[in-house]
């Protein structure tokens, strides 16, 4: 599997978890010249920019450093763009899916997510 693929399966987890707490997915891979966002949802409440980062176990950068400051302002910024651009009046909410791929038992890849609401 390529580094491609495993980021599509990784935004793939994440939106499906999205959707079974409620939110409806209004956007995948938002680009204007500030960045990206990997996926834009909503509920009644919040409209959410969800960053995706997807790494193999025992990576030499973990998820976690994966969304340094610089990254944030450019999704914060992508976000103002995106928000100018439509008519929606939801609380911005900035959150943050960690995958890590490892292997299973049958050596087969196996997806564990850490979702973090409000990462920034």
């Amino acid at each position: 599997m390529n580094i491609g693929e495993t980021g599509t399966k990784g935004e793939e987890m994440v939106a499906r978890f999205l959707k079974s707490k409620g939110y409806t997915i209004i956007k995948r891979n938002y680009q204007c010249r500030f960045g990206e966002i990997d996926i834009i949802a909503e509920n009644d409440r919040y409209i959410l920019f969800v960053e995706v980062k997807t790494r193999k176990e025992n990576s030499l950068v973990p998820n976690e450093y994966a969304v340094d400051f610089k990254k944030q302002q450019r999704i914060m910024l992508t976000a103002q763009d995106y928000l100018s651009k439509t008519s929606l009046d939801l609380q911005p909410r900035f959150d943050v899916a960690l995958v890590t791929v490892g292997k299973k038992t049958d050596n087969k890849s196996g997806y564990s997510l850490n979702y973090i609401e409000n990462a920034f």
